[in-house]
């Protein structure tokens, strides 16, 4: 219950066509196992206490009156479940026959919601049997009460008010206008679809884009729970195929043919957020009747995949396609703005690092998209007291396979004169004494491309701006920022992609060592081994880490308990609750402190859905306090403490 998380299940027990209390059993057991696992949210099939394919047994009075005894005995069931069920069944209103999902919780059931649509094509027939949901909702009886009829019903928990849930039957998903879109307007945060879709050759990979476009046009949770075993096979083969989706990600998935259950956790949390960002979403709950229900307080724990890296596509050809495309909207947008500007020389500040390497591969790419040579990029190299051989090195190989201009400008005698200007003292390692040397090297990158009429370009990333881990006025300025939109995990990513397509030789070497080569600003005395004097990661934490922070603050506005409950489950094994907050801490920290340099960037191309683009996607102020999410926190840790406290009591 706790940041909004819902664990649900998509069950296709096996069943008995026709046999009604068979079916009840199984589905009891199947509910039954669902709520010892923790399911808030449990759906089956279409039809499944009768069975889809009953034919014209549907018209059948015992068929009938199984079907409606198997509902009491479920309801009855439920009074010991901590969840909410959706079966089918028919069900009989007005002297019409519908084709039905019973909502069940509690020891009762809380409304009756018919098909709209009903197939009739192909191998279906079911308007023989079946009328399609009347206008508007009312009273109908059921199981000796009354119970809501129709299909506008919202069923929303009390305690909490986010799990609203919908129902929509099989073909309701394949029509047009399906019934969802305006469940999901009225407030419906889960879609459940019960069905009964026969396999086909193909049809698979169709109904899991509907399935997964709808969660994500409806900016919502699709639970789809589909007919398997048991069913008739005299025409149709059934594959209880169920999937799981969320705002466009399947997030689980029954393989057809196979046990036909699955379960994971919607984020309604997350799911509220994506929807009140989005001035395209106008609820409307004109006509709807809301049912709220009552289920005890849960903690759920998360089964559901969070990924470390969320800047990052998974492994294989998606993340290969991914670099693919951010380096050609990086270098599409460095084209046009030297295009612009009619600069002569793409200028790149050139240290051996990462994110320096990243920027003028995208320069050379720039050029190539221009029809201008490689020789048109300017690297150049600012050794001074922190430069160590292995970067100095790199840089000049990587220049020399990349057929680029390339100069050195020792800029020690610089900075040693700046220090006697300001009285620095030399052997004082402080902030200025780095600073400095940072302010230097744009002086002359901005001289430099004044007398080539050139353009400098920027090598800064995502992630160094969101920490503030650039000297103001220093490497934070540039003419045009080719990495302000791209994650230091991208980062290092897209240059192993680089090194991957540079097959065997001296580019993929130096490539491949650049991505070995410890992150530092190299803005202290080499250390004794001739290593960097300081290494980034152990003065402002680890960048997974930060960038796993960075996404869920920003993409979707999660405070730090939320973050830190996402962070357990994607870093569990490689970092202790402790060290997860203590970095989280210094992220909001440097977070709010440094949001002044954020706000005076120069361009640079968005690429992803975070940026922080003062004059795009992110705005604010740059005195504002971080007293609220530091005193969260302080919270978290005071009460991590204390659940340390009570373990160690524990004989």
């Amino acid at each position: 219950m706790q940041y909004g998380f819902v664990k649900a299940a998509a069950l296709s027990p096996e069943l008995r066509l026709a046999d009604c209390a068979w079916n009840a059993a199984r589905i009891i057991e199947a509910l039954e196992a669902a709520n010892r696992e923790g399911v808030q949210l449990a759906c089956l099939p279409e039809l499944c206490l009768t069975g889809y394919t009953c034919g014209d047994l549907f018209l059948q009075e015992s068929l009938l009156q199984g079907a409606e005894a198997a509902l009491k005995q479920i309801a009855a069931a439920s009074r010991g479940w901590n969840l909410i069920a959706l079966v089918g069944l028919p069900a009989r209103v007005d002297g019409k026959l519908y084709n039905c999902a019973a909502a069940v919780c509690g020891g009762r059931v809380l409304g009756l919601v018919p098909k709209t649509f009903l197939p009739n094509y192909a191998e279906f027939y079911e308007k023989r049997w079946f009328a399609p949901a009347p206008e508007g909702v009312r009273e109908v009886a059921c199981l000796g009460g009354s119970v809501p009829f129709g299909a506008r019903l919202l069923f929303q928990c009390r305690q909490l008010p986010a799990f609203c849930l919908a129902v929509e039957i099989c073909e309701d998903l394949w029509a047009p206008q399906p019934p969802s879109t305006a469940h999901a307007l009225a407030g419906a945060m889960l879609i459940a679809n019960l069905s009964a879709s026969d396999e086909t050759a193909g049809k698979a990979e169709y109904r899991q884009e509907l399935v997964r476009s709808q969660s994500a046009r409806l900016l919502c949770g699709y639970l789809y729970a589909d007919a398997g075993q048991g069913e008739s096979s005299t025409d149709m083969v059934f594959a209880a195929h169920n999937l799981m989706a969320e705002n466009g990600q399947i997030l689980a998935e029954s393989e057809p043919f196979g046990a036909g259950r699955c379960v994971t956790e919607f984020d309604l949390e997350r799911l509220a957020g994506e929807r009140m960002r989005s001035t395209s979403f106008t609820p409307c709950a004109a006509g709807y009747t809301l049912v709220p229900f009552s289920l005890a307080p849960w903690d759920t724990r998360l089964t559901r995949p969070v990924s470390p890296a969320p800047f990052l596509p998974p492994e294989g050809p998606a993340r290969a396609a991914r670099c693919e495309r951010i380096l050609t909207m990086q270098a599409a947008g460095l084209a046009r703005r030297l295009a612009h500007t009619g600069a002569k020389k793409a200028v790149v500040g050139i240290s051996g690092g990462l994110d320096s390497c990243l920027a003028l591969l995208v320069a050379v790419r720039a050029m190539g998209r221009l029809g201008r040579p490689a020789a048109d990029v300017l690297a150049v190299t600012m050794p001074c007291f922190g430069t160590t051989k292995r970067t100095r090195s790199n840089a000049e190989l990587l220049c020399r396979e990349l057929g680029v201009e390339f100069r050195q400008i020792d800029i020690t005698g610089t900075v040693r004169s700046h220090f006697a200007d300001i009285g620095q003292p030399e052997d004082q390692f402080d902030l200025t004494f780095e600073n400095s040397q940072a302010r230097v090297r744009t002086l002359e990158l901005m001289d430099l491309a004044g007398r080539e009429n050139g353009l400098v370009v920027g090598t800064g990333d995502l992630s160094e701006l969101a920490l503030g881990w650039a000297t103001y006025n220093g490497d934070h300025m540039s003419m045009y920022g080719v990495n302000a939109g791209v994650p230091k995990t991208l980062v290092r990513h897209i240059v192993q992609y680089e090194a991957g397509r540079a097959g065997e030789g001296p580019l993929r070497e130096v490539l491949l060592d650049i991505l070995d080569t410890p992150v530092s600003p190299e803005l202290l005395p080499t250390a004794e081994d001739g290593g960097p004097g300081q290494q980034t990661e152990q003065l402002v934490g680890p960048y997974e880490l930060h960038d796993f922070y960075l996404y869920y603050a920003l993409r979707f506005g999660f405070g730090p308990g939320k973050i830190l409950r996402l962070a357990q489950a994607a870093f569990a094994g490689r970092y202790p609750d402790e060290v997860l907050l203590h970095w989280l801490q210094n992220f909001y920290r440097r977070f709010f402190a440094q949001q002044f340099k954020r706000s005076c960037l120069p361009d640079g191309p968005k690429i992803g859905s975070v940026t922080l683009s003062p004059r795009g996607d992110w705005r604010m102020p740059s005195d504002a306090s971080a007293a609220l999410w530091l005193a969260e926190v302080d919270q978290l840790k005071e009460t991590m403490q204390k659940k340390a406290q009570m373990q160690a009591q524990k004989p």
